[in-house]
């Protein structure tokens, strides 16, 4: 079971989609579509994970702009992602923001998700199709009567 701390403040907190929870997770980085020589594969961890993506430590050279693909070593499910943030190098390591390009909330597997990772279910497009899958109810006065 995880656990996760979210994460209040910064100058940007307002304006964020969802939640920033500071959680380790085993991850797989993988470039796409990279010229040979600057294709990579490595094995590395989360620093903070959210509903569209992760801040994660690589020793990988990436650019702002490039997509990957992150593997949650845990579930072994993979998503694409484009790096978003390149930060500062320290101990080999920069730590690289990076974004899904398509939603995927139960990525991580978080037990205790925060509110705004649950997406709001969709209004049905056929009205009638949904009134078809309600449950039917016995007309009254029939019910328990044989």
């Amino acid at each position: 079971m995880s656990t996760w701390i979210p994460v209040k403040g910064g100058p940007a907190s307002g304006n964020r989609r969802s939640q920033r929870v500071l959680l380790s997770l085993p991850v797989t980085v993988r470039t796409e579509d990279a010229p040979r020589d600057a294709s990579f594969k490595e094995e590395t961890q989360t620093l903070v994970v959210n509903a569209h993506g992760a801040l994660i430590a690589l020793a990988g050279q990436v650019e702002k702009g490039q997509a990957l693909h992150l593997t949650n070593r845990t579930t072994h499910e993979e998503q694409l992602c484009r790096v978003t943030y390149v930060g500062p190098i320290s101990g080999g390591k920069a730590q690289i923001g990076v974004e899904f390009t398509t939603s995927s909330p139960d990525f991580w597997r978080i037990s205790f998700p925060p509110e705004d990772w649950v997406a709001p279910e969709q209004a049905p497009a056929n009205s009638k199709a949904a009134s078809d899958r309600e449950p039917k109810t016995a007309p009254p006065g029939k019910i328990g009567n044989r």
